[in-house]
């Protein structure tokens, strides 16, 4: 039952784009097109949870060794190497979906919510298993807030908007929409 309050609160309760605000670049950059939308929440569920997964171990290695210090500084040296193997996988599977990502798939490497999601788990002590599901409900999340945000937008492009609030400011209106839509998932949780 522990696992499965974990996964629900990452992935809604406690989203780390609606809820925490971490991520926001990619959550505005990336969320014009749908499709570059699920291309980046595959790629960010891949490396978030390998991430996690090789944070994990590295922290419990630093722990045993007496040098927590360098922990912030290893999880962003296995964050870029992973962001980089994803960005050459991605390069040859599927070219268009790399041109169509540009400069944000690089960007995952200095990603808020991928290094806050390992500092999380290491700061509130999760097992491995836990730090696992934290990592999947969050980047499921973290994929979810960005279609549907991207889906929004899309919507935004045919309405008619009066001119004071047209581009940007409708993207963070909708988006400001779409937080406190999930701030209504805190109302899982007793406080």
């Amino acid at each position: 039952m522990k696992l499965f309050f974990i996964l629900i609160s990452a992935m809604l309760i406690n989203n780390l784009i609606l809820s925490r605000f971490l991520g926001i670049c990619p959550f505005l950059g990336v969320s014009r097109k749908l499709d570059t939308a699920v291309g980046m929440g595959i790629s960010v569920i891949f490396v978030m949870i390998l991430s996690s997964t090789a944070a994990w171990f590295i922290d419990a290695l630093l722990k045993v060794w007496g040098i927590e210090y360098l922990k912030i500084i290893t999880f962003i040296l296995v964050i870029a190497a992973l962001v980089q193997f994803v960005e050459i996988f991605m390069k040859k599977a599927s070219p268009t979906l790399y041109e169509a990502l540009g400069i944000y798939l690089p960007l995952i490497t200095t990603n808020c919510a991928i290094l806050g999601i390992a500092l999380l788990n290491s700061q509130l002590e999760y097992n491995f298993l836990e730090s696992l599901v934290n990592a999947i409900g969050a980047s499921v999340g973290f994929a979810l807030a960005l279609v549907i945000f991207a889906s929004i937008r899309e919507r935004l492009e045919f309405a008619d908007i009066p001119k004071p609030f047209a581009g940007m400011a409708s993207v963070l209106i909708a988006a400001s929409l779409l937080s406190m839509a999930f701030m209504g998932f805190k109302g899982l949780v007793k406080m």
